[in-house]
């Protein structure tokens, strides 16, 4: 189910990057992409990000962002709501990368923090 409400911001960047690694997967059955968040790293949380094959009905909230779909679980949408989705092309950090103002600490890294 498609949701409406968009508790996640993506930025252009992002979107595009994100169907470009989707299509260069080459994988079938992908329906997007699942983010979420997982103990772990040098702060205690860390971002996880992984090609969505499913819908998990009752767990995921899913949203559309002009052509890409995110699949975020319910538990790690408390630490991602009111947060930003952005593309890192930069030597260090080069990916994804969140701007999350429920993050209290970043680690140096930005793939882990302290909410």
């Amino acid at each position: 189910m498609i949701s409406e409400d968009a508790p996640i911001q993506v930025t252009p960047r992002a979107v595009e990057m994100g169907k470009r690694k989707i299509v260069e997967a080459g994988e079938e059955g992908v329906v997007g992409i699942r983010v979420g968040i997982r103990g772990g790293g040098c702060s205690g949380l860390q971002y996880h990000f992984e090609l969505a094959k499913g819908v998990r009905e009752g767990r995921d909230l899913v949203t559309d962002h002009d052509g890409l779909t995110l699949l975020v679980d319910r538990k790690s949408l408390q630490f991602l709501a009111g947060a930003t989705l952005d593309w890192n092309d930069g030597l260090v950090g080069y990916g994804f990368r969140w701007v999350n103002p429920n993050a209290a600490k970043d680690c140096g890294c930005g793939t882990s923090f302290q909410a």
